[in-house]
C-alpha cells in the first residue's frame, strides 16, 4: 500500500474526491471505477495506476478523512489545559461529525461491513484503525506526560474505549435523527471522566 500513501497531485485528489462523492450516492458496492473515473474526469487506467484496486481507493478515501479528523483533534488537544477542556473537545468533535459529516460515519461503517467479506479490504481497514488508535493514544500519553491529565488506563486502552464509545453513539444518533441525545452525551461524559481525569 506504499504507493497510495505517497499520493499527491491534483488528479489523485480528484479521484479520491470523486470516490467519496460516489460512496455517498451509490454506496461501496455501486461505486465502480467507471463511475469514479467519469466523475473525476480521468481515465479508468489512471485509477488502476494510482490505487490498483477499488478496495485500496475506498480505504484511501477513509484515510484522508481520518487524517483531517486527527488534525482537528491535534489542535483541540494542544489547546486543552486540563481534563475538562479535553473532554469538551472530544464532545465537540463527535457532535460536529454527526451534524456536519454524517457521510463519513456511514462510509466507515459500510467499509467495515464490506471488509468482513474481503480479505484485502479487511487488512487495509485493520491498518487504518490501528493508525488512528495509536495517534489518539499518543495524544493522550503526551497530555499525561505534560501533567494536564491522569488516565484511568493505558493510553492505547483508553483510546480504544473512546473510539468504541464514539462509534456506538454515532450509529445510534444517525439511526434515530429525531431523538435528542443530549442526556445520552451527558451520560457518556460521566463515563469518560473515569478514563480522563484532572490531576
Amino acid at each position: 500500500m506504499a504507493a497510495t500513501r505517497e499520493l499527491g497531485g491534483e488528479k489523485a485528489q480528484r479521484i479520491v474526491d470523486a470516490m467519496r462523492a460516489s460512496l455517498g450516492a451509490r454506496g461501496a458496492a455501486g461505486s465502480t471505477f467507471d463511475h469514479v473515473a467519469r466523475e473525476a474526469g480521468v481515465s479508468r487506467g489512471l485509477l488502476h495506476y494510482y490505487f490498483g484496486t477499488k478496495e485500496r481507493l475506498l480505504v484511501e478515501v477513509v484515510r484522508r478523512d481520518c487524517d483531517i479528523r486527527m488534525a482537528m483533534l491535534d489542535e483541540a488537544f494542544a489547546a486543552a489545559a486540563d481534563a475538562d477542556e479535553l473532554i469538551d473537545a472530544l464532545v465537540r468533535s463527535l457532535e460536529d461529525l454527526v451534524e456536519n459529516d454524517p457521510g463519513f460515519i456511514a462510509m466507515v461503517f459500510e467499509l467495515f461491513t464490506s471488509s468482513r467479506h474481503n480479505d484485502e479490504l479487511a487488512q487495509e481497514m485493520r491498518e487504518l484503525m490501528r493508525r488512528v488508535r495509536e495517534h489518539l493514544a499518543g495524544l493522550l500519553a503526551a497530555k499525561r506526560a505534560e501533567g494536564a491529565i491522569a488516565l484511568g488506563g493505558e493510553p492505547d486502552a483508553v483510546a480504544s474505549v473512546l473510539f468504541a464509545l464514539a462509534d456506538g453513539l454515532t450509529l445510534r444518533m444517525l439511526s434515530e435523527p429525531d431523538v435528542d441525545f443530549g442526556t445520552t452525551i451527558d451520560a457518556a461524559v460521566i463515563a469518560v471522566r473515569q478514563l480522563i481525569r484532572s490531576v
